[in-house]
């Protein structure tokens, strides 16, 4: 009955937001290659804040995400978790990657946040995975 919920000692809860970030000065930096990175670097981040990455995938210019998390998790802690720990990652792994700015700056200030209340999860996840690189 309560399948896909996360159940915890006092609350129960199933908080799923979209996030989309965009490359600094919407530069087209990624390839597939870096997509696939990124997802890592997501992931990687995502076991350390609790949360669950249900979908990722992005474009050369930007990034989609869907992501299951704790109510205890603030979005904007969260987007700033994935943001610094994917832009380190992939600027290790990628040394070709020139500065986007002087204080090296990979991802845009701003972001895209949408609580997934509105359309279905499988719905969501159709349109993040239709979202594919471009070179």
């Amino acid at each position: 009955m309560l399948f896909g919920y996360l159940r915890k000692r006092h609350s129960v809860s199933k908080l799923v937001v979209h996030l989309v970030f965009t490359a600094k000065y919407r530069r087209k930096l990624f390839d597939d290659a870096m997509i696939g990175q990124l997802r890592e670097a997501f992931e990687s981040a995502c076991v350390k804040l609790e949360c669950d990455l249900l979908e990722m995938n992005g474009e050369a210019d930007h990034a989609h995400l869907l992501i299951a998390f704790p109510p205890k998790l603030a979005v904007s802690i969260m987007v700033n978790n994935l943001k610094s720990v994917s832009s380190r990652m992939l600027r290790l792994q990628n040394s070709h990657l020139e500065r986007q700015s002087k204080n090296a700056a990979l991802w845009s200030r701003s972001y895209f946040a949408c609580t997934a209340g509105g359309a279905t999860i499988d719905t969501l996840k159709a349109y993040i995975e239709s979202q594919t690189a471009i070179e």
